[in-house]
């Protein structure tokens, strides 16, 4: 394509105005199999771009330690592939309803409220990031390398959280320093407020917003007399927290909110076009109330998010709304739907699986017994160590105290808490704030339920955050010991841990076994009965589980099952069992 940038009034090609209609696609929550038949699917809904975030959290798990760190260059190469440009949000905060808005636990656990500030450690740590990120996208920039990216957000929402500009300064120069050459933007709800602490002089703003199109430009223009309209995150749905109602927007409601954005004479970026699945316990959570200061609220799994395209790659009735919105904007007719199981030029869609499929999990090993095999070493402190001081991103602390005696039976309470606590009392189970007399030996098996994402409370410390008390003494000599998600990503990891058999499970631990496919496709696997944990299919996480709902069933992509056999692990934290289903 040619020289993209932006004009007074318009985008523009060459000089040429054009409209951006684009759709936000995570690659981190699609299977890299499948990214093509996805992009496909926006270029048939009408749309002409797709917009991803970066999540830095999932590409650098320890300080200059990177893990895929290319998967973007990849990404972007099948967005050139599928015709589409491609607009990159890289952070170095996504949101995005993703583990800690997309903040290395090991970068919020030392630095605190410092992150997304102009503090010289922090940015020190951005700036390494960016040096390993940003080139990768540099040689994809459009103009005369021909590449598909023509826009890069400077952070993400900034105005929603501070009014650091010289932070911000500092992100465009960064940006710029490493090559980046296509034009910057910023965006933020449509308000003074997170406008005016969030957008930087010189670079485009765009706003972000569900319905109400009128009323958010005449604010952003308050602000910016001239540039392109753009609507950066058109919401055309929502996602969900674990123990609500399952989230839903009218079909025609997100319709008629598209029509008024475009005919505006606005751009768009359908958020999400196709949400896609928080694979890998990467869902994050957030916090309640009208500053996002109250109880905690996890996000499920999916991020189905009642979009277009929905969480298993299908058209919904709000796709073809949309594409028929759409195609009033359109410089040529749009193309066919892509075709299934195969598509013309692209990797081929999976199939669905052929029907329901029972896993047999005949193995069981205890909670304790998968601790001892895959946890980190045990680590002695007066006082409990966080998560992040323990150096864990997702997953389980096992924390141990002694009540001395002999003494009185008093409430045994813990201040501080994040997120969930189990406890056992001398190896039974009871209820934090029971009483408990002494000498007693008390287990706290801590789980994070996702770390924020969004608010004042992004980036605060998971675990036990203040102490054990019985009754308002403090219980010291603690000793923790973490069960790290990743822990079952190790090659043959899973293959140590001591395996019973599964008729004498019945409690919180790690089941095994299998469950034989005709031929591999997508599916889902239902665990009725189960309590909450996180599911493996062939070593490829899922992600959590949890009977509290709305979500009843994980999504299981096509290239991850084989014909066959294939290995199902089940890590339940609750002590529930029941059936485990494929269909």
């Amino acid at each position: 394509m040619g020289e993209f940038t932006v004009g007074d009034e318009d985008f523009l090609v060459d000089g040429r105005p054009v409209r951006l209609l684009s759709g936000a696609l995570h690659y981190f929550r699609v299977h890299e199999e499948q990214w093509g038949h996805r992009l496909a699917m926006l270029r048939a809904m009408g749309l002409n771009c797709v917009e991803t975030y970066v999540p830095w959290n999932l590409h650098e798990p320890e300080p200059g330690r990177y893990a895929d760190a290319d998967a973007l260059a990849r990404f972007l190469d099948a967005a050139h592939a599928a015709g589409l440009w491609a607009i990159v949000r890289p952070g170095p905060y996504i949101c995005a309803e993703w583990e800690n808005g997309g903040l290395p636990h090991w970068l919020t656990g030392r630095l605190g409220r410092r992150v997304r500030t102009d503090d010289a450690e922090y940015l020190g740590h951005v700036e390494r990031w960016f040096t390993r990120l940003l080139p990768q996208v540099v040689e994809r920039q459009s103009g005369p390398g021909g590449g598909p990216v023509i826009m890069m957000q400077v952070e993400n929402e900034y105005g929603s959280y501070g009014s650091d500009q010289g932070y911000l300064r500092h992100l465009v120069d960064l940006l710029r320093g490493c090559g980046v050459t296509v034009p910057l933007f910023t965006s933020d709800g449509p308000e003074d407020h997170m406008l005016t602490g969030g957008s930087v002089p010189g670079v485009l703003a765009t706003v972000n917003f569900g319905s109400g199109a009128r009323e958010s430009f005449e604010t952003l223009r308050r602000h910016r007399p001239t540039g392109p309209l753009m609507c950066m995150e058109f919401w055309c749905g929502w996602f969900d927290h674990w123990g609500t109602d399952h989230a839903v927007r009218k079909p025609a409601d997100a319709a008629a909110a598209l029509r008024e954005i475009l005919a505006a004479g606005a751009s768009v970026n359908v958020y999400m076009a196709h949400g896609g699945t928080s694979f890998g316990g990467w869902a994050g959570a957030n916090r309640a109330g009208d500053l996002h200061d109250g109880a905690l609220e996890p996000t499920v799994t999916s991020y189905d998010y009642d979009a277009p395209i929905d969480e298993a790659g299908r058209p919904t009735e709000k796709f073809w709304l949309f594409r028929d919105v759409l195609a009033l904007y359109q410089e040529s007719p749009l193309p066919e739907l892509p075709e299934l199981p195969e598509l013309p030029e692209l990797p081929p869609a999976p199939p669905a699986l052929g029907g329901p499929v029972r896993a047999e999990l005949g193995e069981w090993a205890p909670l304790g017994d998968v601790l001892e095999t895959l946890g980190d070493a045990e680590v002695d402190s007066p006082v409990p160590p966080t998560f992040e001081e323990l150096g864990v991103d997702r997953g389980v602390v096992r924390y141990r105290v002694d009540v001395p005696g002999p003494r009185a039976a008093y409430p045994l309470t813990v201040s501080g808490l994040r997120d969930l606590a189990v406890l056992y009392v001398d190896g039974v189970r009871g209820e934090l704030g029971d009483p408990v007399a002494g000498p007693a030996a008390v287990e706290l098996w801590v789980e994070s339920l996702g770390r924020v994402n969004y608010g004042p409370l992004t980036g605060e410390s998971k675990g036990i955050t203040g102490g054990v008390l019985h009754e308002r003494q403090y219980l010291h000599g603690v000793r923790a010991r973490a069960l790290r998600l990743a822990a079952f990503d190790e090659e043959g990891a899973v293959a140590k841990v001591p395996f019973r058999s599964a008729e004498a499970g019945g409690g919180p631990g790690l089941y095994r076994g299998a469950a034989k496919t005709p031929a591999p496709g997508d599916a889902r696997i239902e665990l009725p009965g189960w309590g909450r944990g996180f599911v493996w299919v062939n070593g490829f996480c899922l992600g959590r589980y949890w009977s509290a709902g709305p979500q009843r069933s994980l999504f299981v992509p096509g290239p991850v099952l084989r014909a066959g056999a294939n290995e199902v692990w089940v890590l339940e934290l609750d002590g529930a069992t029941g059936d485990v289903r494929l269909a």
